[in-house]
């Protein structure tokens, strides 16, 4: 009897110590086994295409009745709730459900919204992407385009139309108007372009201040409130054809190559079939079919498929340049 306890409690032993092994083992290869990449560790990017991916147990996967969208803040958030309206409409038919269009008034709420779980389909600004993709678990795969294959908006440093600058080495001792760091076109080229090109750098040669978007940049120098500022030229477009300036009452005195525009795309954890309804409902819109829509975008004629590696690498190069790392703190 004392023999038989013995060797139950050693077996006991032996039983319990394999047991922590192979759940420690188990727990240790799953951690090695998903690749992050620059992805936060909430998220696993197996195929290794920088995104992240679907969460491997159906039971992580979300299923909303109502799919919550919202559109980058690059203006005032009211100003496109109408302009949404016919489009929110089209998904609601592709998807038998009820969507609800979200204004969030800063790059940081919206980021904050689809990392909660609060939002479930976006459009995130070209700066914001890949900070979306990595600490939000965004996943993008649409944006707008021309017919012919064309995208895409330039970054441009205006200045009102009677100014003497009349290039960017002129801002040195002067004071430029960002929008917000997570910006593309609003911080982060002009910044890695005026290092670059110009060896102007924020707070060594000029200082730098941040207007919260792009309208508000656009319309402090085009009230004289800012000297000189970096924008979207997309934005400024659109503010002309809205009335909102004066069209030729602002000038660029730089204007950068062209960069991938907004891109749109889904919360990495949303049901696969709910995301193909949805990406069936972005590629079927027809602009044409509504003429506030078509105007607000007016360069565009409809949504096109995207890869985040190529199509955000040169972003993702201005970040570098930068020194931006993508810690999601």
């Amino acid at each position: 009897m004392e023999l038989n306890m013995k060797t139950l409690i050693k077996n006991l032993k032996n039983l319990f110590l394999v047991t922590f092994l192979v759940t420690f083992y188990a727990s240790f290869v799953g951690a090695e086994d998903c690749y992050r990449g620059t992805l936060d560790e909430a998220y696993c990017d197996r195929n290794m295409d920088q995104v992240a991916d679907l969460p491997l147990d159906p039971k992580d996967w979300v299923d909303p009745s109502t799919i919550i969208f919202a559109y980058t803040p690059v203006e005032d958030p009211a100003v496109y709730a109408n302009i949404w309206t016919n489009f929110v409409k089209h998904v609601e038919k592709h998807t038998d459900r009820k969507v609800v269009f979200f204004p969030v008034d800063s790059n940081a709420a919206q980021l904050e919204a689809m990392r909660s779980g609060r939002l479930h389909v976006a459009g995130f600004n070209t700066g914001s992407n890949p900070i979306a993709v990595s600490c939000a678990g965004f996943v993008p795969w649409g944006m707008h385009a021309k017919d012919d294959g064309s995208y895409g908006y330039e970054m441009e440093i205006i200045v009102k139309q009677d100014s003497p600058i009349q290039s960017p080495s002129e801002i040195k001792g002067k004071t430029l108007a960002f929008t917000s760091p997570t910006s593309n076109s609003g911080f982060k080229a002009p910044s890695a372009i005026l290092k670059g090109e110009f060896d102007l750098i924020a707070d060594r040669d000029f200082t730098p201040t941040f207007s919260g978007k792009h309208d508000n940049s656009i319309l402090g120098v085009y009230n004289g409130d800012y000297e000189i500022a970096s924008v979207a030229n997309s934005v400024l477009q659109r503010m002309e054809r809205r009335g909102v300036i004066e069209k030729g009452k602002l000038r660029a005195v730089y204007r950068s190559p062209t960069f991938p525009t907004t891109g749109y795309g889904h919360a990495h954890n949303l049901h696969p079939e709910l995301v193909a309804k949805i990406k069936n409902a972005f590629f079927t819109w027809d602009f044409d079919d509504d003429p506030l829509y078509k105007k607000e975008f007016a360069k565009a004629d409809r949504f096109v498929g995207i890869r985040h590696m190529n199509d955000w690498a040169v972003i993702r190069q201005i970040d570098k340049a930068n020194g931006v790392s993508y810690d999601c703190k």
